[in-house]
């Protein structure tokens, strides 16, 4: 190695430490900022402003010769990265659980340790029942019904047979705060839910529509299913009012129907994806070094998808009552593009294709 590329090494290592140093400035300058909106009264997200920064940004990428693309790029990470610090202020200063127990009956799950952080940043005592210990330095005990004492609110955070099972066994005891859980699905959950209702619990159902590595909650949405108790509803949604998330309510049957295309055919589809890959003759590996911006965007897409807990995902698939509606649909949308390319139908195809267009055009990622 030369000198000249050893020197010139060391001095991008330099650059790449300044900017990181301008990171955590810009980070803490932006905790500043948070602590003056939450003492003021003002919201965490400021669009305006932001438009004004990406603006700013622009003109100074365009001075320094930087291309636009990648300074745009940058400057949405550490705005993000802002909020997320932002966020997590105006949580822990709603201080929302102070005094209060919480028990999270499956708090050492992905999702649980989730919900158990989430409390604990509000102020919340939080207690995790689970048979694995929670990484956390929560209490906790085995088995939820060896937790002791009186809880403010009780989250049901474990897969979705055992949390069927749980609010069953809830309801012969109700417990005397608020009760809810956090199902991707509610059919399974739905029996359990309505016995524990009738039984005077006061329950209420949840399902944040994002993954548990998640940091910031602009732009994700929590969905609320009253079950005929709305104080405990209320009380659930007050848990993410100081959130950025949107807040969307919705019935128990609603839910599940529009569940079924948003996690089962997304679901379905990564999982083809990747099984159709396996079957093939060409491996992965040789695909990727002539891969096109669309194959590596599913690749990315699926990718993820084939690491997450198989079981779970084929409860999705398989407990939803609706589950089977959006399966069919991707069956026979393969089938027609199959049947159009070997009969040679170009214009089928591009009717296929102009139909689709249409149809996303009301979403804004279809936009152009």
């Amino acid at each position: 190695m030369s000198e000249e590329l050893e020197r010139l090494r060391s001095e991008l290592a330099e650059v790449d430490r300044e900017i990181l140093e301008r990171v955590a400035r810009r980070r803490s300058l932006a905790a500043s900022i948070g602590e003056s909106k939450v003492a003021s009264g003002r919201g965490t997200r400021d669009f305006a402003q932001e438009r004004v920064v990406l603006e700013r940004v622009r003109r100074a990428a365009d001075a320094l010769e930087v291309p636009r693309g990648l300074a745009e790029d940058l400057l949405r990470l550490l705005i993000g990265s802002s909020l997320a610090v932002q966020e997590h202020q105006r949580i822990a200063a709603s201080d929302a659980g102070s005094g209060q127990r919480a028990l999270v009956i499956g708090g050492s799950g992905r999702m649980g340790a989730w919900v158990s952080g989430f409390l604990a940043s509000q102020g919340f005592e939080v207690t995790v029942a689970d048979p694995v210990a929670p990484d956390e330095a929560f209490e906790h005990v085995l088995d939820w019904r060896e937790a002791s004492g009186d809880f403010s609110l009780t989250i049901v955070a474990a897969p979705l047979r055992v949390s069927a099972r749980v609010l069953e066994e809830l309801a012969e005891s109700p417990p005397s705060g608020v009760v809810f859980d956090v199902a991707s699905l509610k059919s399974p959950v739905q029996s359990g839910l309505e016995r524990l209702r009738d039984a005077g619990g006061n329950v209420t159902s949840v399902h944040p529509m994002f993954g548990p590595g998640v940091e910031l909650l602009s732009g994700r949405h929590v969905v609320f299913c009253d079950v005929g108790c709305p104080e405990a509803t209320a009380a659930a949604r007050a848990l993410f009012e100081p959130t950025m998330a949107e807040l969307v309510d919705m019935d128990l049957d609603t839910h599940d129907r529009l569940m079924a295309w948003v996690l089962g055919l997304s679901h379905a589809i990564n999982v083809a994806f990747f099984t159709a890959l396996a079957s093939g003759e060409a491996p992965v590996s040789e695909l990727a070094r002539i891969s096109s911006t669309t194959f590596d965007t599913q690749l990315r897409t699926s990718a993820p998808v084939a690491q997450e807990n198989p079981r779970l995902y084929f409860e999705i698939q398989a407990l939803n009552t609706h589950g089977a509606d959006s399966l069919s649909a991707l069956s026979e949308a393969v089938e027609t593009i199959r049947r159009l390319v070997a009969a040679g139908d170009e214009e089928g195809f591009v009717r296929l294709m102009e139909q689709g267009r249409a149809h996303l055009a009301d979403s804004p990622l279809g936009r152009r």
